[in-house]
């Protein structure tokens, strides 16, 4: 009888890792739920809060932007103050900044409270990777992977069905209100089971944050305000460009010159590290775009309710589940970068069917091309967190974790505008198309409007409706194309990923605890 393989030893020993991951992916669920459970409720809170529906927008963009800021504090954050400190202290703010939006009487306490939650709540997920990733010995990571991953994946998949469901059922306000039960759960068993680490002084570089925070800031105001400004046609998206730039090339400068700089800028040697934020960037474009196309494809152009909405979306996180829990084992067995290639190749024929997609079919193409389109990313997801940090030092752990979410975040802000800009110009183009080929002796028009196009007001207004309806159809098409042939561009990434068959450098070194 063969003897138990030997497991490496993980960079920091706890009591319970079990129950301690149980309280990392709950707190992560949490956040990322909140990155589209308010987006069902927006309508109802406007209402309530005096806004407009343009103002509202900013409930959904303060929140976004402050967390795409603070995202980057996560690594100093950690060595300073140590990561239970401060995994403890954002889980505690994000609990009471949700309660907070949730007794909001006006716009700008809400949006006050948006911006703090943001903040506090952008440090939970890469903490939650970089804890997971040193808590369990390397031939575990791939599970450990898998199990958070499941709470990045299906948040936001989850979300839109669960805020429409707070919103019938009691108000818009129990979409805050709903994070302090369970952020209370995170928090007690974060400080139960995680252990003090030993800190390390790591001066404050006020300056190289100052010019990250002013990049990332000034890139996602670009991308939320863009289409509605229509672009590069307005000066403020040409100032919002012109700062994006401006701070990143200062940051950049600054990091290789400065003697000790916000983010260690050798992390970057990692060609893994490197490939994987490529990568993760690309899927944050695919991932959150699809999210963001099919509601309003659903609800305007399918007259889906929105609890009925939720339903036919919800079978692409049952896909997610149950791809998180084979590849959690086959992670370990063979090749990762197999396991991505499969991932990516589901994904790709997921959004290959969409193209079908039709305004008077049933919900059966819907439900099998989610569940493929979910059982593809996440095997994805998983085997590519396992080869991004690979082959990182331990020391780097930290800050690549944070730009690996800082990375995914703006993929999904870039993905969204995409989709929403090529959405609302093919729209038009489409419309002009159809409508100049409908004249009142085309044979389609005889056909279908027996001859009552001309002179008949009311025929004439069903006819350019229906022309509208099929010309969003066209473009929702042709933005499920560019989201595939997007997912087959990054192929050829896979082949530049090294397999870890070696421990990661840095693994050996100790994390002292006190």
């Amino acid at each position: 009888m063969s003897a138990a393989p030997v497991l490496s030893a993980p960079n920091l020993r706890v009591a319970a890792p079990g129950w301690l991951t149980a309280a990392i992916i709950i707190a992560t669920v949490m956040q990322v739920l909140d990155t589209t459970i308010a987006n069902v409720a927006l309508p109802h809170m406007a209402a309530s809060l005096g806004a407009t529906q343009e103002e509202s927008t900013w409930v959904l963009t303060s929140y976004i932007v402050a967390a795409a800021i603070a995202t980057p504090l996560t690594g100093w954050a950690a060595d300073r103050f140590g990561r239970r400190m401060v995994f403890a202290a954002a889980i505690a703010g994000f609990v009471l900044t949700s309660v907070a939006c949730g007794l909001s009487t006006s716009l700008p306490e809400m949006v006050l409270f948006r911006v703090l939650q943001g903040i506090t709540g952008a440090v939970l997920i890469p903490l939650a990777q970089s804890v997971l990733l040193d808590i369990n010995p390397r031939e575990k990571i791939g599970q450990a992977m898998a199990i958070y991953g499941a709470g990045i994946m299906v948040g936001p998949i989850i979300g839109p069905t669960l805020g429409g469901w707070l919103t019938e059922v009691f108000n818009w306000r129990y979409v805050f209100f709903v994070n302090l039960p369970v952020g209370l759960i995170a928090l007690t068993g974060v400080l139960i089971f995680m252990p003090r680490e030993e800190t390390r002084a790591r001066r404050f570089d006020v300056f190289g944050f100052a010019m990250l925070a002013l990049a990332v800031g000034a890139l996602q105001m670009l991308l939320d305000r863009g289409q509605s400004v229509d672009w590069f046609q307005s000066a403020e998206i040409w100032l919002y460009l012109a700062l994006a730039i401006s701070g990143l090339w200062v940051f950049v400068i600054h990091c290789l010159t400065a003697e000790d700089p916000f983010i260690n800028l050798g992390m970057f040697r990692d060609r893994n590290l490197v490939m994987g934020l490529i990568f993760i960037f690309v899927i944050g474009m695919t991932l959150f775009s699809g999210l963001a196309l099919l509601p309003p494809l659903l609800q305007k152009l399918m007259g889906y309710p929105v609890i009925s909405t939720g339903l036919v979306m919800a079978p692409r996180g049952v896909g997610t589940m149950l791809s998180m829990v084979l590849v959690g084992r086959l992670v370990a067995r063979y090749d990762a970068r197999l396991l991505v290639v499969f991932g990516l190749a589901m994904t790709a024929l997921s959004l290959y069917m969409m193209t079908g997609f039709e305004t008077q079919m049933n919900a059966r193409p819907i439900i099998l091309s989610g569940i493929l389109q979910g059982f593809g990313l996440g095997f994805v997801f998983v085997p590519l967190s396992t080869l991004t940090f690979a082959t990182i030092a331990a020391r780097f752990r930290g800050d690549a974790t944070s730009m690996f979410s800082l990375v995914r975040n703006v993929g999904s802000g870039v993905g969204i505008s995409l989709v929403t800009t090529v959405l609302a110009r093919m729209s038009v183009i489409n419309h002009e198309e159809i409508a100049s080929s409908l004249t009142a002796g085309s044979p389609q028009v005889r056909l279908q409007l027996a001859g009552l196009l001309s002179g008949n007001p009311l025929t004439a207004s069903i006819a350019d409706m229906l022309v509208s309806q099929q010309a969003a159809m066209i473009a929702y098409i042709d933005n499920f194309m560019l989201m595939m042939l997007l997912t087959v561009v990054v192929f050829p990434i896979v082949l530049l990923l090294r397999k870890p068959g070696q421990a990661p450098r840095g693994a050996a070194e100790p994390v002292h605890m006190e």
